[in-house]
């Protein structure tokens, strides 16, 4: 199966963010992902559902948005209706995780979670039923640039044998410090989205290099 591709807007120049949204609308992307930060659950402020909204008008790819936020329970409703066709919230701000999780899908989004590097993805086996994706950092959440934590294959291959086991449909995204030198082994190891932020809005070409990017999982079959 192809991966499926999510430019991080994070690594945007924000200045041109219609040249940026442009280039993404023209590649072979599949979503948009965008990270909403609050200051509070991480140490760092981007934007809100204002940036989705306009995000939205101009971007013909589905967005896929990230909620690093305390109490994200008191705001899907709002960034649905900004446009968010995906929307994850993290399992160490969610003391009622499937109460928030069926929040989600109650909207008509695809609800997914989204695990930091220290958290054991054996925390998801009571809700594995209820998502639709699980959003695996691969670095410390908010920054981008940041270097790709290895442990994260072994996790992938965890949570991906969690998930046959079950034969359920969940995707496994991998959000942080991918790029071509790493893409096939965490497509081999189970990941079925690869978030891609400085590996493409920094490349020379970010329309070939999200090509290249879909193109990783024939390499991950010799990985």
């Amino acid at each position: 199966m192809t991966p499926l591709i999510a430019p991080s807007l994070l690594a945007a120049d924000f200045a041109n963010l219609q040249q940026e949204i442009d280039v993404v609308n023209r590649s072979d992307a599949d979503w948009l992902h965008l990270d909403v930060m609050d200051g509070r659950f991480v140490p760092n402020i981007t934007f809100g559902m204002l940036m989705v909204e306009a995000a939205k008008r101009m971007c013909s790819k589905p967005l896929d948005v990230h909620l690093m936020i305390v109490e994200p329970e008191k705001y899907i409703e709002s960034f649905r209706e900004a446009g968010a066709d995906v929307i994850s919230v993290h399992i160490e701000a969610c003391p009622h995780l499937h109460r928030t999780l069926q929040q989600i899908r109650a909207t008509g989004a695809m609800a997914g979670v989204a695990v930091n590097p220290h958290t054991p993805v054996s925390l998801l086996e009571d809700v594995l039923e209820d998502l639709d994706l699980v959003c695996l950092m691969s670095v410390n959440p908010g920054f981008g640039g940041q270097k790709f934590i290895y442990r994260t294959l072994e996790k992938t291959r965890q949570l991906k044998q969690m998930i046959t086991e079950r034969n359920l449909s969940v995707r496994i995204e991998i959000d942080g410090g991918v790029g071509l030198q790493n893409a096939a082994s965490i497509l081999s190891a189970g990941a079925d989205v690869l978030v891609a932020g400085s590996s493409v809005f920094k490349a020379n070409d970010p329309i070939q290099a999200i090509r290249q990017l879909k193109q990783s999982r024939q390499e991950s079959l010799l990985v």
